[in-house]
């Protein structure tokens, strides 16, 4: 399964508990960026507050409202508006019962001063730090400070109204409450303290979805970034989830991977899991062939280290290897003699004679072998270069196709959040799962579809 595109959450997951885009994010979305991976938001957040992130970071679209609007760097793809009945009784509700409430527009919040305090940097690391037992005396000495300092007044929010207005916004920490009061919309929480009304049915997957029928994606090749309760339903829904460090544990408990904190280099460091970006290790070398980077990212993850100085290997291990290599020419036959029984029996035994052909040969020669090392290398590049060559008579870009299976590979980690090996040959071992969530083979019929239909309409404009 190919990931073409990846959602970040904000708050928590995109930025860190002071607001900022970790240094290691930056880099990681430019370098995804370069391979072409579609890179957004999706987001409680209202289009105004996410417009300088998707121009500074070059995002490609964003997913804001919980899914109400959804915008690129130039244009609205999508837009919801709440009806007024639901706002209306929205803020009668609020007054009533005392509680803090603003209106989401495409310019941004409208009306709480408590939920502006909240949503500020310094009010974000406040949130962070206070124990979840204590919530909700936080959330009513908070309301009654505010209060006092500046009363909310109701008049002025029946007058913003008029407006389009996308989400409402609610500090309470009652949402079951709120879902008795309002049965035909969706609420959902981002923070402990507040609470989103939006449209009934709507939501960040929801969002991500309508992009995708925009940009030619389906959800399977999604990978998306959360922490939050309104992050849940993306994550368990998209192809590739990710919880950060400090997510809350039901969100951690439906995420295929948890990764670091979202201020320890979260995401930067669940991407290199995945293999959508390569990142650099003290005391690793790296090569100018970005393949192998990548796949000493995966022995690094599965093996725990890698080997930074040349070494001949030894004839077990040797022997080894080359039983991998073997098993995969035997599938290149089975593959083309198309499933026949007869014609893969003859395929094999003239598989049989080639390896006879080539010992006798070898051994014809009778060159002594000064530099063990040397030969290895010398027959490992010519393996390399025979591959590649095969794909040049087939027609096949083989690029897509390793960064298929690069992607299959490093999820071959079992739930214990470890890798098991063959106790024998050392070779990696599959957990039961690993075909449903990640065998290459529809991503890579899709790609070869894709380059077939590329070439047939080359040869049209040839003809014509």
């Amino acid at each position: 399964m190919a990931v073409k595109a990846v959602f970040f959450d904000i708050d928590g997951t995109l930025l860190n508990d002071m607001k900022k885009v970790q240094r290691s994010t930056q880099k990681a979305i430019s370098e995804m960026k370069k391979q072409g991976i579609l890179v957004g938001l999706a987001t409680g957040r209202g289009p105004g507050f996410v417009a300088p992130f998707m121009e500074n970071l070059g995002l490609d679209f964003a997913v804001t409202y919980n899914g109400q609007y959804i915008i690129t760097r130039d244009k609205i793809l999508y837009q919801n508006q709440l009806p007024k009945s639901l706002i209306y009784k929205a803020i009668k509700f609020a007054s009533s019962n005392r509680m803090e409430i603003s209106l989401g527009s495409a310019d941004g919040l409208l009306g709480s001063n408590i939920i502006n305090m909240g949503t500020s940097p310094v009010g974000q690391v406040i949130s962070r730090l206070v124990p979840k037992k204590w919530t909700k005396s936080v959330e009513r000495g908070f309301k009654y400070l505010v209060r006092r300092v500046k009363p909310q007044n109701s008049q002025y929010l029946l007058t913003m109204m008029r407006q389009p207005v996308y989400q409402i916004v609610l500090i309470t920490t009652k949402t079951q409450l709120l879902r008795e009061e309002f049965p035909t919309a969706t609420v959902t929480r981002s923070s402990p303290y507040s609470a989103d009304v939006i449209s009934q049915g709507q939501s960040k997957i929801k969002g991500i979805a309508r992009v995708g029928e925009v940009f030619g994606f389906d959800l399977s090749e999604v990978m998306a970034f959360g922490d939050s309760d309104n992050d849940m339903e993306m994550l368990s829904g998209v192809g590739v989830a990710v919880a950060m460090g400090n997510a809350n544990e039901e969100v951690k408990a439906v995420a295929h991977y948890v990764t670091e904190t979202n201020n320890k280099d979260g995401i930067a460091q669940a991407l290199a899991h995945f293999g959508l970006i390569h990142v650099e290790q003290e005391k690793v070398f790296g090569s100018r062939d970005d393949n192998f980077n990548r796949v000493k990212d995966f022995h690094q993850l599965m093996d725990g280290e890698t080997c930074e100085k040349p070494r001949v290997y030894d004839l077990e291990e040797a022997g080894h290897r080359s039983g991998f290599k073997a098993e995969e020419i035997v599938e290149f036959l089975y593959a083309t003699s198309g499933g026949n029984t007869d014609l893969f029996k003859n395929a094999v035994e003239d598989l049989h004679q080639a390896v006879d052909k080539a010992v006798q040969k070898v051994e014809a020669k009778g060159e002594p072998v000064d530099n063990p090392l040397v030969g290895q290398v010398d027959a490992l590049t010519d393996l390399l270069y025979f591959t590649y060559g095969s794909f040049v008579l087939m027609g096949v870009d083989p690029k897509p196709f390793f960064d298929t299976v690069h992607e299959a590979n490093m999820g071959k980690i079992f739930p214990d959040g470890k890798a098991h090996f063959d106790p024998i040959t050392h070779k990696i071992l599959k957990p039961d799962d690993w075909e449903k969530r990640f065998a290459p083979e529809p991503a890579i019929k899709r790609e070869l579809d894709r380059q077939i239909q590329k070439a047939k309409m080359k040869q049209r404009k040839k003809e014509i």
